[in-house]
């Protein structure tokens, strides 16, 4: 049997380079794993970081993500077996919820079939704010999962709910997403 192929989006949070361990945790998993980062996670955590513990090739650009004659989004939205989404920010979550595909990440969303599982980090103001509801309640109507932040000390140097779920949970999460 073949490795799930789960395709990690990065998005621009403090908390991209959480996403070192959980491509890590992944991978000893037994998962396939390609990293999409947008490019705002660029400046939070370098892509090199993720192609050498994911080991594999690292899309930051639709150029990125070309390998032969079919558009590279489209290709990797077809081996998904997962979309796995950690960090989300909440810019993410809207051009998600209103299917906007302005980079390689958004536009792998829009294109697979596979399940969607959604890890939020942001500011406690942005994750308990209507708009910020109303897309993540958006998503979940259109079958997408999430893994909730959580409570604790947040980068902007508030308390509350807004941090990324620990790793462990997020990866444990996905894996058995991928062998349901």
């Amino acid at each position: 049997m073949s490795a799930p192929v789960i395709i990690l989006g990065v998005t621009g949070s403090i908390a991209a380079y959480k996403a070192a361990d959980l491509a890590s945790l992944l991978v000893k998993g037994g998962a396939e794993v390609h990293v999409v980062m947008t490019a705002k996670a660029c400046e939070f955590i370098t892509p090199l970081t993720l192609q050498t513990l994911s080991r594999n090739p690292v899309v930051t650009s639709a150029r990125d993500a070309q390998s032969g004659w079919k558009p590279g989004h489209i290709e990797l939205a077809d081996r998904a077996t997962l979309l796995l989404i950690a960090p989300a920010s909440a810019n993410t979550i809207a051009e998600l919820a209103y299917g906007l595909a302005s980079h390689p990440l958004t536009e792998i969303a829009l294109a697979t079939l596979a399940p969607v599982l959604i890890a939020p980090a942001m500011n406690g103001k942005m994750w308990a704010h209507p708009a910020t509801l109303a897309n993540v309640a958006t998503l979940k109507a259109r079958g997408v999962q999430f893994i909730d932040p959580v409570e604790g000390e947040l980068a902007c140097g508030y308390q509350g709910l807004g941090k990324l779920a620990p790793v462990a949970d997020i990866a444990q999460r996905a894996l058995e997403l991928v062998r349901a």
